[in-house]
């Protein structure tokens, strides 16, 4: 099996690999394509540590990469780590909070993101035809919209933050996992648990009375989510307590990228010198998953998913995407959180967008669970943001400017269509940008 990935100077890639090629998948060869050549060959001899007898190869073209494999992994960051601590530190100028898949700065990501990865797309119908693209790139939802509306290739969109929170609550309940049903339903960043079954008995109740164990940070008091009855991830944070998190931005003095630009920079000078590259990995995933959303929150965060050590993780992008491809690989038919079409199974929301939602993932693909009318609570929410995803999948696809500012002022973590003009105007989406994170 040949697999290619795309956008491979990110640094999570040799933590991807290592999931992927630490399994019973039958990978012979891995080809990497970034457009940043001297990244990826800086950051080469981690990924030959995890590689072991698997033939690694650099592209320096994409179509040469694509090109026969069964599987495309796409994970780009256009404009780098850089554009996304300037896009941060703008919006936080405007008195708007700075997180890059959510408000402002999540709006100039996805006009930025969309063109290239419709680009790749493109690349595998010609080259790949039968290869499942498996989107990483965020912000997700819009990405793998726009790329479902254009063309015919098999995207599937991923994110970790679903399985997370669903760890989280079997850990409260001390049960595996596995035992589980997790009746989830949402967007990409804004989704809910509204239902738990073990062993076809509801936990809810059980989960609320100690929701104080389940999340990372104190992002929701328990008195909140006992009224709401549902369990949020944490990125609905950003939506219900905006000015919170603002005030957490602005009083830790720099924005989270700026905060990854001198983290990835200093791990790059100590790779340079280092004697066991893959402990120089380890060092710096400890270091970046010890300081996640400690600004937004205002708190040093609980870490429970990893100790830096590769392998440790008790979720993330790397074991996502190793459980869809082993379900498509060996027809296993596991459920697992996507991003993917909606196609009528949320009746409030049109058949193009994409949700987030269990699938079955077995060898013909990925199907979605049927999850249903949203909950009362947060139906107009999921609504709103995704009329606002919808036209700034539109303004990506055109690059029109007035659309762009329609679609941002659309946005609920941004006051008004001036607003929106004005973050445009001094945003606005240089779309011949190319860097991996």
């Amino acid at each position: 099996m040949k697999l290619s990935i795309v956008g491979a100077g990110a640094m999570r890639t040799p933590l991807l690999l290592h999931g992927l090629l630490q399994s019973d998948l039958p990978v012979s060869r891995v080809d990497l394509f970034d457009i940043d050549e001297d990244r990826l060959g800086r950051l080469f001899p981690v990924m030959q540590a995890v590689a072991g007898s698997v033939e690694l190869r650099r592209q320096s073209d994409a179509a040469a990469a694509i090109r026969g494999s069964q599987f495309v992994l796409v994970s780009i960051r256009v404009g780098g780590m850089a554009r996304r601590a300037r896009d941060e530190r703008v919006t936080l100028e405007h008195g708007i909070l700075g997180q890059e898949t959510v408000g402002p700065v999540g709006f100039f990501k996805g006009l930025r993101t969309v063109p290239p990865v419709l680009e790749y797309a493109r690349m595998i119908e010609r080259l790949a035809p039968q290869a499942y693209l498996i989107n990483f790139s965020n912000p997700v939802g819009i990405v793998t919209q726009a790329v479902t509306m254009k063309t015919k290739a098999r995207i599937i969109g991923i994110c970790d933050t679903p399985t997370e929170l669903f760890e989280e609550a079997a850990g409260v309940l001390g049960v595996p996992s596995g035992e589980c049903f997790f009746d989830f339903v949402g967007l990409n960043h804004l989704g809910w648990l509204r239902q738990v079954y073990h062993r076809g008995r509801p936990q809810m109740q059980h989960l609320l009375a100690n929701s104080q164990r389940l999340y990372r940070a104190p992002f929701y008091s328990p008195a909140f989510l006992r009224q709401l009855g549902l369990l949020p991830t944490e990125y609905c944070y950003f939506y219900y307590s905006p000015q919170r998190a603002l005030q957490g931005m602005l009083q830790a003095g720099r924005t989270r990228g700026a905060q990854l630009e001198e983290l990835n920079a200093r791990f790059f000078e100590d790779l340079a010198r280092a004697a066991d590259p893959l402990l120089s990995y380890e060092n710096y995933l400890a270091t970046r998953n010890s300081t996640y959303m400690q600004s937004e929150s205002g708190c040093t965060p609980r870490c429970n998913h990893s100790t830096g050590a590769l392998g440790a993780e008790l979720t993330g992008y790397d074991k996502i995407a190793l459980s869809v491809l082993r379900g498509i690989h060996f027809n296993l038919g596991r459920l697992v959180p996507l991003n993917v079409p909606n196609r009528g199974n949320v009746p409030e929301l049109e058949k193009e967008d994409v949700v987030e939602v269990p699938c079955v993932v077995d060898s013909n693909g990925v199907h979605p669970v049927h999850v249903g009318e949203l909950p009362a609570q947060v139906r107009e929410l999921v609504v709103g943001v995704k009329q606002y995803e919808r036209l700034t999948v539109r303004a990506a696809l055109s690059g029109d400017q007035a659309e762009a500012f329609h679609a941002l002022a659309r946005n609920p973590l941004v006051p008004n269509l001036e607003v929106a003009e004005a973050l445009v105007a001094k945003l606005r989406c240089c779309q011949s940008e190319r860097a991996a994170e």
